[in-house]
Formats: structure tokens, C-alpha cells, sequence
């Protein structure tokens, strides 16, 4: 069995579970504003494009800080977690940026006890 299947699977897990709660199917955007939100610990009725963005980015370091790809370097007085980047990204094809994207975020759901 290749890693990426089970991989695979464990997305499938992940992704029924959050239909389950969400009632419908998340894409990785829609999974990095949720952990965003969760990392801003704030919860608003709207957000602009450009907070929502933010929101994405902030989900995209803290996702990658257990690998040592970015640190928390501060909490602004609004609330906004800012990181640190400590390496570069190694370079990727697309595929592979997806799986090592799906992995940082099957890890951090697992974290959370999700």
C-alpha cells in the first residue's frame, strides 16, 4: 500500500466528518478559513476578503509551525496570530504540495481531538 493511499483515506475520514458537522462537503479553502477562524478565536457574522484571506494565511503557518516551516511571533492587539517563516517551502509539484498540505491538516485535526 502506497502512503498516498492511506492519505487518501484519512482525507475521506476527515472530509465525512466535516459533513457531518458542516452538512456539506468543505474544500481545502473552506478547511483553511475554518482552522484560520479557529486560530483567530474570534468569531464574526461577516469578514472581509481581504480578513478572510488572512484568515487562510494565518491557517496555512500555523499548520506548517509543527514542521518547523514557521514559528508564532506574536498576537497582535487585535488578535491576529503573526508567524515567523524559519525555511523555505521545498519545491513541489502541484500534486505534492496537495498532499503535504492534506497531511499538515489531517495532523492538525488530530490535535484538536477532531
Amino acid at each position: 500500500m502506497f502512503a498516498t493511499d492511506d492519505l487518501q483515506q484519512r482525507w475521506w475520514n476527515l472530509e465525512a466528518r466535516l459533513v457531518e458537522r458542516f452538512g456539506k462537503k468543505p474544500d481545502m479553502e473552506s478547511i483553511l478559513f475554518l482552522i484560520g477562524i479557529q486560530e483567530f478565536g474570534q468569531i464574526k457574522n461577516k469578514f472581509s476578503k481581504e480578513q478572510k484571506q488572512d484568515l487562510m494565511h494565518v491557517a496555512i503557518c500555523r499548520l506548517l509551525t509543527p514542521s518547523g516551516f514557521y514559528e508564532l511571533e506574536q498576537t497582535d492587539s487585535d488578535g491576529w496570530p503573526h508567524f515567523r517563516q524559519l525555511k523555505a517551502m521545498p519545491d513541489m509539484n502541484p500534486f505534492e504540495q496537495e498532499n503535504f498540505l492534506k497531511d499538515h491538516v489531517l495532523l492538525y485535526f488530530e490535535e484538536h481531538g477532531f
